[in-house]
């Protein structure tokens, strides 16, 4: 059976070769790929670096690749939010899975190891601001996954049914979703995190239980979050990427994680903005693991 040719108008590719929005191209990918939120971040990373063989740079999208302790990477910012994280996990998969020449899937697969570093508010009063929380499970709240086939094949249907239970989960908002991370991952960091379910949410205010002008639909959301507990796990933080990052990775097969400094406490309404320090803790833990990975 023939290849499927993609149509110019379904990956779009740029006129130097690169993907349409990160603006690179397949040479410049790295497998072993850290994404970030906020492009900073990339210079940040970046610097520790032993050497830098490229950058690309569109928007929100700042990456470069180079090598740490020998370990070749790439250094993606992709912005706030699930829309920006369908993007870069679709273009960093085609980058390495199509041959741009043909518009065809390659025959030999290739696996990305995708590692997310973010920040994040906890849900548990024990879990502390300056804490890394290693998202063994993400749970969306953005609805992503449902726009792929096979979407039920990558989740934890028991999980998912349980909490909605547990929530009364509103039809008017979309089914909530959980993914496992990659277990290589979590054994390569387990020792130096703390184990959780991160919820993924589509917004920084109301869909994380934040009451400025405009009023939650579920004023008690955070709280029914907090006391849900099935088979001996809790839900332990908000953040706003990983259940998108977990769910494509896992239809392409590739592995991925998300691990995230506490920078708010929600329970004890506290916050921290002056965070720089414990995220770049987190960077280095994260560097000397993945060059040994």
């Amino acid at each position: 059976m023939p290849s499927r040719i993609i149509a110019p108008s379904e990956l779009i590719i740029n006129a130097d070769g690169s993907v349409f929005h990160l603006h690179m191209r397949p040479e410049q990918l790295a497998d072993t790929i850290i994404l970030v939120g906020d492009p900073a971040r990339v210079e940040l990373i970046a610097k520790r670096l032993d050497s830098i063989e490229s950058r690309a740079e569109n928007r929100e999208f700042n990456s470069a690749t180079g090598y740490f302790q020998g370990k070749r990477m790439t250094i993606l910012s992709t912005g706030i939010g699930i829309g920006n994280i369908d993007i870069a996990m679709t273009e960093l998969d085609a980058l390495a899975n199509i041959d741009f020449a043909t518009r065809t899937e390659k025959e030999q697969r290739r696996q990305l190891t995708i590692l997310r570093l973010g920040t994040s508010g906890a849900l548990q009063e024990d879990i502390e601001v300056g804490d890394v929380v290693f998202a063994r499970t993400s749970l969306g709240f953005d609805g992503l996954l449902g726009f792929y086939a096979h979407r039920n094949e990558v989740c934890d249907l028991a999980l998912e049914e349980a909490f909605v239970e547990h929530t009364a989960w509103s039809e008017l908002m979309p089914r909530p979703y959980f993914v496992d991370a990659s277990e290589e991952l979590w054994e390569a960091f387990k020792d130096s995190t703390t184990e959780g379910i991160t919820i993924a949410s589509p917004g920084f205010y109301a869909p994380q239980g934040r009451w400025v002008r405009l009023k939650p639909a579920d004023e008690q959301m955070n709280q029914k979050i907090e006391a849900f507990r099935h088979n001996g796990r809790r839900i332990t933080n908000y953040e706003m990427e990983g259940s998108a990052i977990a769910g494509l990775a896992a239809l392409m097969g590739h592995r991925a994680a998300t691990m995230c400094t506490i920078i708010a406490q929600r329970v004890a309404k506290k916050a921290n903005t002056d965070y720089k320090p414990f995220v770049e803790r987190m960077i280095d833990m994260a560097l000397e693991r993945l060059a040994k990975f």
